[in-house]
């Protein structure tokens, strides 16, 4: 374009304004827009619960939301347990795993539930920190259960669900010894934490830093749980090196968080999802959530006899695809 002799500066920064943007800036525009929160793509939304934020303990984060199945009779309950590393997430999750709606039209209630996180936790001085979002869930899953009859809740049929963090409390809940103590005063101390199922998508199954790192080179998971951190800039930075070093010491813990150590005859039946198929040996694109979690437990179910469904794209023998479909087969299906 040719212009006609010079131009006031209001008239040229018009003119550039009207010229189209070069290549290099279009793209370059369009990437930031991309990286904008308003391009993310939204977590759907579960609908309007039937009561919501019904606190289970004292701190803010101990409430949960519950969702009634229309019903003569008690009905079976999702138990529904978000993931975020146990440093982040909101019940609100639930939806992004299973549909709500369809378990209520399937006659199945839904509970899902907040939790105190790591960091909160750890700054309380709680140790280890991962006891109080795990406690938290057997603690809600009792106050659930102390609601039964109100609720209309078949006490039996409870299967647990989440994802990552979520998925890991869901197997602790499935394998750990009944916390029920029927000497507590406390009524609801006295209902029981054992599950009909659990159903679990990208679940870490080990606590256990060496198995971690056996089963897959690059995993870098976990020391956040036992408050094993280093200083960075004045900042407490998870730290899996330290972490695996300092594992001798936590072997307790590691026997009583861990959902691999916990796993014994009897224990309620689990399926596990995974989004890429497993190699173990190997490092994987995502470690914290590989497959390689799943065979391992798989392995170690089998031992014990308990039913362990493990599902990824090309598993063989799939009887369930998704983890809604098993859920509802189990829960409304005959004792596993």
């Amino acid at each position: 374009m040719k212009l006609p002799g010079p131009l006031p500066a209001l008239g040229f920064a018009l003119l550039v304004l009207l010229l189209p943007p070069s290549a290099p800036a279009a793209d370059a525009a369009q990437k930031a827009a991309d990286k904008t929160p308003a391009a993310k793509k939204a977590e759907p939304m579960p609908p309007t619960p039937t009561l919501a934020n019904i606190a289970y303990g004292t701190h803010e984060r101990q409430v949960l939301d519950f969702w009634k199945a229309e019903s003569s009779r008690p009905t079976p309950l999702l138990f529904f347990i978000h993931g975020g590393g146990w440093n982040a997430g909101d019940k609100n999750r639930v939806a992004s795993l299973v549909k709500v709606e369809q378990l209520l039209a399937a006659g199945i209630s839904v509970v899902s539930i907040n939790y105190r996180y790591v960091p909160q936790a750890h700054a309380a001085g709680i140790k280890p920190p991962v006891q109080a979002p795990l406690h938290d869930a057997a603690r809600a899953l009792q106050f659930v259960r102390s609601k039964a009859a109100e609720w209309n809740i078949d006490k039996a049929r409870i299967g647990a669900s989440g994802g990552s963090a979520g998925a890991c409390s869901s197997l602790w809940l499935a394998f750990h010894a009944d916390l029920a103590d029927s000497k507590s005063s406390d009524p609801i101390a006295r209902e029981s934490t054992r599950l009909w199922c659990a159903a679990v998508s990208g679940a870490q199954t080990t606590l256990d830093p060496k198995q971690m790192k056996e089963w897959t080179p690059n995993s870098k998971y976990g020391s956040h749980a036992f408050g094993i951190y280093k200083q960075v800039n004045g900042r407490d930075v998870s730290d899996f090196d330290l972490f695996l070093a300092r594992r001798d010491e936590i072997l307790p813990w590691i026997a009583e968080y861990s959902p691999y150590a916990l796993v014994s005859a009897g224990d309620s039946p689990v399926y596990l999802y995974y989004s890429a198929p497993p190699a173990l040996g190997q490092d994987q694109k995502d470690p914290t959530h590989t497959a390689n979690f799943g065979v391992k437990l798989q392995e170690r179910c089998r031992e014990f006899r308990v039913k362990c469904d493990l599902v990824y794209p090309g598993a063989s023998d799939v009887k369930h695809a998704t983890i809604q479909d098993y859920l509802i087969a189990t829960l409304k299906g005959p004792k596993p």
